[in-house]
């Protein structure tokens, strides 16, 4: 198994941008792009992670964090503004991160795919507020979500 500073520069750029787009992936469900709030909410979570990570993500989360703002950003003003072909493009990105991903084995990708879980659900509710939280503790499509 390799570690993440074991792959190329260029798998490394490539990798580190995994965090912005499923941020920005949870963020087309909401709407044509990410806003304001929802680009604040992935900032802030990847501070976080820098901090409290799983052991085998500390280069990487040390790594993103460097230029994830930027990152975030320029993906955001490349990728389509129409919902179906966004989402699209940020799929296709993602299947090209997951080929990077076969190199570092199974227990790295596993870390990787539970902590962009976190990402997805993370920035999928920067819109939520703690009082919806005690009113509707459980998921109402269409009401919550």
């Amino acid at each position: 198994m390799e570690t993440y500073n074991q792959l190329t520069e260029e798998q490394r750029d490539q990798l580190r941008k995994f965090p912005a787009y499923i941020s920005l992936l949870a963020a087309t469900y909401h709407n044509k792009g990410m806003d304001e709030k929802e680009k604040q909410t992935a900032i802030e979570f990847t501070h976080v992670k820098t901090f409290k990570r799983e052991p085998l993500l500390v280069d990487f989360y040390t790594d993103v964090e460097k230029d994830f703002e930027q990152t975030l950003t320029l993906l955001n003003n490349r990728l389509p503004e129409e919902k179906k072909e966004r989402e699209k493009a940020i799929r296709t990105e993602l299947a090209k991160l997951e080929k990077i991903l076969v190199h570092l084995g199974t227990d790295y990708a596993k870390a990787l795919h539970k902590s962009m879980d976190s990402y997805r659900d993370h920035v999928a509710h920067s819109h939520q507020s703690v009082l919806e939280t005690f009113i509707f503790p459980i998921p109402i499509k269409g009401l919550t979500y």
